[in-house]
């Protein structure tokens, strides 16, 4: 009598895994896309609304300001709503911003409206993950973050290119008209497909904010930023590297973009599976990896061939550290699951904004070839405090 609860038990944890993550997965490729779309339609906006390039640029400094402040903010405003009514919200709140950004008649209208949007993007991811990993068994939940995960590497290689196409042949509101509808459909699939999940007592801002400056989750953090400065310090200044390092055309280097793209999907998966596997050895693996492959980057840069391959790899293991990193971070805040999982996104965007700082610097003063080895250092020091504090843990026995 005993085993039919558990066999129904086990099919309930595995039957809404394809199809409610998958709906995520559409979500945070909508995000994805209005975040990324807007670099290759600069020029039509700023001709359009009758702005500089340099002006229309400080749109995408507002979104990354944007989730990297007002995400938990808005996590911590909202963390008595039921998880399912707060990402409704949430997919709501997108779909209105992308439809201001449509209308927008002023540059100052469409700041507002990317603004609003951005405050979206990491309560959605954080909520995203923390229900993803509720809706599988524990040993699973890797996988399930990449999965939801997959979608903001998908939108760079699909949906980045198909929104700017869209713009430039009917006009750059058209591509958040088609974000718009992209929104509308992920808001439809998370209505029908993702389950009510049973609401627990919700912690006090207080115990939040308690949970969210523990030592062990400060470190994760630090070692988040580093990890996507690492990342940026190089990836933001790719085009000008390999078209004046190594001597692709303009042409060339956006489908080897797209070879990155590949490789950053399938690293997020095969991430999530080894971070199931071993959390914490995964990570460190990854990380020693990107340091290697920029380190040889340092080299290959000056070939063709090597570079495009060095590319792929360095694609792959920068993102295989992602979803073990995500679940890394909520393990470290069982208060405030949610509010730690945005906050991962803030300090990723923080890396990101400290990564294309220290590029140009780094351009300014050591030069174009300078920037791989540079992104191996930043990189280093992400692994070499993990290894520190992992092995902390580990004599601690806090693992």
């Amino acid at each position: 009598m005993n085993s039919s609860p558990s066999i129904h038990k086990k099919t309930r944890v595995k039957e809404p895994f394809p199809i409610s993550i998958l709906s995520l997965t559409v979500g945070s490729f909508a995000i994805g896309m209005t975040e990324f779309v807007i670099m290759g339609l600069l020029p039509n906006v700023a001709d359009d609304l009758h702005v500089s390039i340099s002006t229309a640029g400080q749109l995408i400094t507002s979104y990354a300001m944007g989730v990297a402040i007002g995400a938990p903010i808005l996590t911590v405003l909202t963390h008595k709503l039921p998880q399912k009514m707060l990402l409704c919200l949430l997919m709501v709140l997108f779909i209105l911003g992308n439809g201001l950004s449509v209308i927008a008649p002023t540059y100052e209208v469409l700041m507002v409206a990317r603004i609003l949007t951005s405050l979206t993007h990491g309560t959605f991811f954080g909520v995203g993950a923390v229900i993803a990993s509720n809706l599988v068994r524990p040993e699973k939940r890797a996988g399930a973050v990449s999965i939801m995960m997959a979608g903001l590497t998908i939108a760079n290689i699909l949906g980045v290119p198909l929104g700017t196409f869209i713009g430039q042949n009917f006009g750059w509101r058209a591509s958040f008209g088609a974000i718009m509808i992209m929104g509308l459909v992920a808001l439809i699939g998370i209505i029908i497909f993702i389950p009510k999940i049973g609401k627990t007592k919700p912690a006090s801002i207080v115990q939040q904010f308690a949970a969210l400056i523990h030592p062990r989750l400060l470190v994760m953090l630090l070692i988040c930023v580093l990890g996507n400065a690492s990342l940026f310090t190089v990836f933001t200044y790719i085009a000008p590297l390999l078209e004046q390092i190594t001597g692709f055309t303009e042409h060339s280097v956006t489908w080897i973009l797209v070879i990155f793209g590949f490789g950053v999907t399938i690293g997020n998966i095969v991430g999530g599976k080894l971070a199931d596997w071993k959390l914490m050895p995964s990570i460190l693996g990854a990380f020693l990896t990107v340091c290697v492959l920029l380190a040889i980057f340092t080299f290959t840069v000056r070939s063709p061939i090597a570079a495009v391959i060095t590319i792929f790899l360095w694609g792959a293991a920068s993102f295989a550290v992602m979803p073990g990193l995500q679940v890394r971070i909520m393990s470290l805040a069982t208060a405030a699951p949610a509010l730690a999982s945005t906050s991962s996104h803030s300090a990723g965007n923080l890396g990101n904004a400290s990564g294309a700082f220290i590029g140009g610097w780094v351009i300014t003063q050591m030069g174009l070839s300078s920037l791989p080895w540079v992104g191996a250092i930043l990189v280093a020091a992400a692994l070499i405090i993990g290894i520190l504090a992992y092995s902390l843990e580990r004599k601690k026995g806090t693992l």
